[in-house]
């Protein structure tokens, strides 16, 4: 990726599989990062590897989303990118998805989206523009059992995605998103590290694999490189095919 010159990205979630690669590759490029998550330990453990600055949140409340990129913003830099990799794994018929699993879900996923959504865009609406990554799931366009929950969250995601690009495209601020296929990221290791799941999921794949986290993370920096400065309100799938071909 090539990093615009100034400006700096803020990651939510900065501390996963996905997000912390993320991280990593912005900061190879050169590019000022703040990443955010609720455990402060382990925030200061990354940051302080990746020579980032860190911002303790939790991604399902409005108020601490908004705390977090103001205190992001002290820096002086104009935020050019923000990135929710924030989410959950819930594999459960809806018979058997309590309300605590359902709210949580959408909470986690698409409340998460929407917060940093609305704080991103008033402070980007101000500074020039930008681009704004979520993260769906190949599960909000492609039918699999026991999916019911994350799909419909995700699916939303992708709902607030083209209309967030439609509402600020006039302000030069680019929404996108990317839907993935299974990923080995600690978030998904009770799948991954099963053999039989694990040897069921990549049969699902047409390319025989599960993904990688820098796999998707190379799809969200070309997403928040200006070089794409006319794509915007996209589902970029990741999936190994999984969305679009027949696995053999």
């Amino acid at each position: 990726m090539t990093s615009p010159a100034g400006g700096f990205y803020f990651i939510a979630g900065g501390t996963g599989g996905i997000g912390l690669e993320v991280a990593k590759r912005l900061r190879s490029g050169g590019a000022e990062v703040t990443i955010a998550a609720r455990n402060e330990a382990k925030l200061k453990g990354r940051a302080s590897e990746l020579g980032t600055s860190y911002a303790i949140m939790d991604a399902t409340e409005g108020r601490s989303v908004s705390g977090a990129l103001a205190l992001a913003m002290a820096k002086g830099e104009p935020l050019k990118g923000v990135v929710n990799c924030v989410g959950s794994i819930l594999l459960k018929p809806s018979h058997l998805t309590s309300d605590e699993d359902w709210l949580s879900t959408l909470h986690t996923n698409l409340s998460s989206s929407f917060f940093l959504l609305r704080e991103a865009a008033r402070l980007m609406m101000t500074t020039g523009g930008g681009s704004i990554v979520f993260c769906s799931t190949v599960a909000a366009q492609r039918g699999l059992p026991n999916h019911e929950a994350i799909a419909a969250a995700k699916a939303g995601v992708e709902g607030l995605t083209r209309s967030a690009a439609a509402t600020y495209a006039r302000f030069k601020i680019r929404v996108n998103c990317v839907a993935p296929g299974l990923v080995q990221t600690p978030l998904s290791q009770f799948i991954t590290t099963n053999e039989v799941a694990s040897k069921t999921s990549k049969a699902m794949h047409p390319l025989g694999r599960l993904g990688e986290p820098n796999d998707v993370a190379s799809a969200i920096c070309w997403l928040l490189s200006s070089e794409q400065s006319w794509v915007t309100g996209q589902v970029l799938h990741v999936d190994g095919g999984l969305s679009t071909v027949q696995a053999r």
